[in-house]
């Protein structure tokens, strides 16, 4: 659960404050003004947080290493495309799972998806074709 409180009663009630955050492993998100400007939470999660940041941190820089030298939109597109496939994937799994609902049937096909998808590629290139004609 999350305690919200404004700056000046959280000056006034630190004590307070650290018994929730200590012994109901609850957080405390603190307002200055309405908005929110800190937060005080427990420490292993503060820990686990900032090893998840130092993990992801380490792996921007595997990808930035790994993309070095290769035209920014070339890699751009390589990861929004397995970008998409790992969502897919995950939605996938979850439907199976039952924490998504399952989708129609004219929608839940892949090969469906792949015909659409490729039908869709033919008429953008045909309409590309046709307007790209210069008349002589």
């Amino acid at each position: 659960m999350i305690t919200e409180t404004s700056a000046v009663a959280f000056r006034q009630n630190l004590g307070e404050m650290l018994n929730i955050v200590q012994y109901r492993n609850d957080s405390v998100l603190i307002k200055k003004d309405g908005k929110p400007v800190a937060a005080l939470i427990d420490a292993r999660l503060f820990e686990r947080i900032r090893r998840m940041k130092e993990r992801f941190d380490a792996l921007c820089d595997r990808l930035e290493q790994s993309y070095s030298g290769v035209h920014e939109a070339v890699s751009m597109t390589e990861i929004e495309q397995a970008t998409a496939l790992a969502r897919r994937e995950t939605a996938d799994a979850w439907r199976a799972s039952g924490r998504l609902p399952a989708l129609p049937a004219a929608a839940a096909s892949p090969a469906k998806r792949a015909k659409r998808g490729a039908s869709a590629e033919r008429t953008k290139g045909a309409k590309a074709k046709a307007t790209s004609k210069t008349p002589r």
